[in-house]
């Protein structure tokens, strides 16, 4: 079965990794419009002006946006749907890893630096889509009002091995899942679906470095493909969610970790 989508996207993280690759597998399948946020706005432009290139039929807005900022937010959604009328898709990508440090060496700054951006920023951009979707028309039985995916990860499922010391990263992703399924289920029946992808390791400029440096090395051996996904075997997870090819899924957390969490 094909997968297509239309309508109008919101992305968070938008610049990179696997918010950039998602955009583009929308813009290449039909998407009609983006608003892409990211707090680094030259990574955005280049980003706009890469689809703007390959897919001239598509709307391309940019938002310099801290996600942990609720006004920032706010006035990011305000924006799109003043643009475009409604907002069709939300995919939360946005999110930072922290330094590794286990719980006893972990200061209280550097625990509420990862969950205000993991968490709560996630939070705050849910809310607010949610918000604008409830108020705007369905588009259908499998469209419905609108579709969620948030990005958590293979450790929003499962402990890190020990040695990694990320419990802040593994707390919020963790409740990533958690916040997926709650709402997942409250507003299901108002046409809004809710869903999650949790990645394993991916080839993205913070792995290729700890590649380099040799201190992933293990991991790998610990993953049974042996390597890291591409990006683009997140994002075309990311966008079967996001189109009407899976319109009856509520409340997963798929997990894409080349078996490291089996």
């Amino acid at each position: 079965m094909a997968c297509h989508v239309q309508g109008i996207a919101f992305i968070t993280g938008g610049a990179s990794g696997i918010g950039k690759s998602t955009a583009i597998a929308l813009a290449r399948n039909g998407i009609n419009g983006l608003a892409l946020l990211d707090l680094n706005l030259p990574l955005l432009e280049d980003v706009r002006c890469h689809i703007r290139s390959e897919y001239p039929n598509v709307d391309v807005e940019i938002f310099q946006v801290n996600v942990a900022d609720e006004l920032s937010v706010e006035t990011a959604v305000n924006a799109t749907v003043k643009k475009f009328g409604r907002i069709d898709i939300g995919i939360n990508c946005a999110g930072i890893s922290g330094n590794p440090t286990p719980t006893h060496q972990m200061s209280l700054d550097e625990w509420r630096k990862v969950i205000d951006v993991n968490q709560t920023g996630l939070w705050l951009c849910q809310r607010a889509l949610i918000r604008q979707m409830l108020a705007q028309e369905s588009r259908g039985i499998r469209d419905g009002r609108g579709v969620i995916v948030n990005v958590s990860s293979m450790f929003g499922v499962g402990g890190p091995p020990g040695p990694f010391g990320i419990p802040h990263y593994t707390a919020a992703k963790h409740a990533v899942v958690g916040l997926t399924k709650m709402d997942a289920k409250a507003y299901a029946r108002d046409g809004i679906r809710i869903n999650a992808v949790c990645p394993g390791f991916v080839d993205t400029p913070i792995i290729k470095e700890q590649i380099e440096s040799g201190t992933m090395e293990a991991q790998f051996q610990m993953t049974p493909v042996g390597r890291p996904a591409q990006v683009e075997e997140i994002s075309d997870v990311m966008f079967f969610l996001c189109s009407t090819s899976s319109s009856y899924m509520c409340g997963a957390a798929l997990v894409v970790d080349g078996g490291f969490t089996v």
